[in-house]
């Protein structure tokens, strides 16, 4: 009883659903009768997105990239609600079909929030449905929009936002009531390059959440001109016709300002154009590092020195390019702990005729590109993929992995694709066979699988609150695609939400799961990686066919460390930094 009293139970109140007619998905307790990992449930729960790239026959390349989405709990209701990123026209050129116009749904040419209004019955079933509140947030978004960052910037408890876009970037601050205030130009982190991914992170362990963005490459509107193929049809161009941009970091200084010190701690030294980042301690010092996938150039491995500055280790560690010593179009990228050695390995997805790439990390910060033996060479060479994460799909401890897939070039796009943007894939899912290889099973994804769009952003969390990952999907130039797990709840799992002494969540810190008489399971906390998207900040641990208790260390961002122990499995808990009991 000490323990429970010490540990608060995450999951807070069940939200009221008013007498609104509204689309919603009731899920029964358990779903005895599925077979498929997936459901693809968006309409049914009042997710009407559709993303507008704006093209207009100019081939600009905004047009291909496509926009990210987050999973957050803005409310603080205990469940996840949705950000998704809009984009608008580009150039003055005529659109090119019908299929192309802005949606037609009466919605403004917006991002949109939606308010997750979950409830859970008494019997364990839940109904989920959400509510577009974005004309009551203030939410005003002003340019093409890309990705979305997620973090609370200044430790008040209520998660603020960051959106990425082709024109200056945006914070908008969370106020606690429901509405966001756009704070950018206070801030000073109104970047007007081209923007994609971002990450909060406390680069320097003062409690503060930094920020770090990647920005792409030059393209000037006024100057543009379109490429062609070998073949010399007109095609987009690549990511090489264009100078690469210089990546920035912000030092949060307090009381909502930052201070841009890209130059003095060494990051933009290098550049690259940036489409991925993701943070962790990837050399195993407990201070944050940070990994920026970069398109058609090596990638960046910016380790921290403690002193305010980043060196880039990326040739030096082996993860700047693939086992072949070429540079490969990365895109989405994941840090986590998937063959159960402690630390990080890094994944990336990569182009069509590449392969997606695993590095190994030997604990050390040290990699090597195992992505032939681990079985993702062949199946991943096809597609060209872009959303990703690490993921617990059937919550048997160990990691599997999302690819969202969509071309970028219109002569290497998939054979029967038409339409004016025929650059369709389908996505795909590879199951882990206990950290040593995976398998390709996309074909048992369930009916999203069998869909071929143009996937670029993935947010990956828990909406249901059901203890398994659920993921939403952006397509480009398409619907957006909530796939609910129908599967991993039927193993045990232990949820955490780490927060910090102020109640922020805890973003960079290290948690130990020691099943009781089983091995240790590592994860971290993180909102970043994928591609242009932010994702649930929540630890999902899952446990297999194990039902006893298990102990829980955190090694916290400030370089502290506590333990709870005989935490019951298949709840979630909110962990304290400060609170843990003491030992006798």
């Amino acid at each position: 009883m000490k323990i429970q009293r010490r540990v608060i139970d995450w999951l807070g109140p069940p939200a009221l659903l008013s007498n609104a007619l509204a689309p919603i998905y009731a899920a029964p307790a358990t779903n005895a009768g599925q077979s498929a990992y997936f459901s693809e449930i968006s309409a049914a729960v009042g997710i009407d997105f559709r993303h507008f790239n704006g093209m207009s026959g100019e081939y600009y390349l905004m047009e291909i990239m496509g926009s990210g989405a987050a999973l957050f709990d803005y409310d603080n209701d205990g469940d996840l609600d949705a950000y998704l990123v809009q984009g608008a026209m580009l150039g003055p050129g005529k659109r090119v079909a019908d299929a192309l116009s802005p949606p037609q749904s009466g919605q403004p040419l917006t991002d949109r929030l939606l308010r997750n209004d979950l409830t859970v019955g008494e019997d364990g079933s839940r109904i989920l449905r959400f509510t577009d509140v974005t004309a009551e947030s203030g939410i005003d978004t002003v340019a093409y929009g890309m990705g979305v960052a997620t973090g609370d910037v200044d430790n008040d408890g209520w998660v603020d936002l960051y959106v990425t876009n082709y024109g200056n970037n945006q914070l908008l601050r969370n106020n606690g009531d429901g509405t966001f205030s756009d704070i950018t130009r206070k801030a000073g982190v109104g970047d007007p390059l081209w923007s994609v991914s971002a990450s909060f992170v406390d680069i320097d362990r003062d409690g503060l959440l930094d920020l770090f963005v990647g920005n792409y490459v030059h393209v000037e509107m006024n100057r543009h001109a379109p490429c062609r193929a070998p073949n010399s049809a007109v095609d987009y161009c690549t990511p090489l016709a264009y100078p690469a941009q210089p990546d920035r970091l912000y030092r949060n200084t307090g009381d909502n300002r930052f201070q841009d010190i890209s130059r003095q701690a060494g990051i933009t030294s290098e550049q690259g154009a940036a489409l991925g980042v993701t943070t962790a301690d990837l050399n195993g010092d407990l201070w944050p590092d940070l990994y920026v996938a970069n398109d058609a150039s090596a990638n960046h491995l910016w380790i921290n020195t403690k002193e305010g500055s980043f060196r880039n280790d990326a040739f030096f560690a082996g993860a700047a390019v693939n086992m072949q010593g070429a540079p490969e179009g990365s895109m989405g990228v994941d840090a986590a702990d998937f063959d159960g050695d402690g630390d990080p390995d890094l994944f990336v997805t990569h182009l069509t005729r590449e392969t997606n790439t695993i590095y190994v990390n030997d604990g050390r910060g040290w990699f090597e590109d195992r992505t032939i033996t681990m079985g993702l060479a062949g199946p991943s060479k096809a597609y060209t993929g872009f959303g990703t994460a690490w993921f617990d799909l059937d919550n048997d401890g160990w990691l599997d992995i999302f690819a969202g897939n969509g071309a970028v070039s219109l002569i290497s796009a998939a054979s029967g694709s038409s339409g004016p943007l025929p650059l369709q894939q389908p996505n795909q899912l590879f199951l882990s066979r206990a950290g040593k290889r995976f398998e390709d099973i996309s074909a048992r994804g369930g009916a999203a699988f069998e869909l071929s769009e143009i996937t670029r952003g993935a947010a990956f969390g828990d909406v249901d609150n059901d203890g398994d990952t659920d993921i939403l999907v952006t397509n480009n130039n398409g619907r957006a695609r909530l796939l609910l797990n129908d599967m991993g709840h039927r193993s045990n799992w232990l949820g955490l939400r780490l927060v910090d002494g102020s109640g922020r969540d805890a973003l960079g810190a290290r948690v130990r799961v020691q099943p009781t008489g089983g091995s240790p399971i590592w994860r971290r906390v993180r909102t970043d990686g994928s591609y242009a998207s932010a994702n649930d900040p929540r630890v999902l641990v899952g446990l297999g066919a194990f039902r006893g208790t298990a102990s829980v260390r955190v090694h916290w961002p400030d370089g502290n460390a506590e333990e709870w122990r005989d935490l019951p499995a298949n709840r979630y808990f909110r962990l304290r930094q400060g609170t843990a009991p003491r030992r006798r």
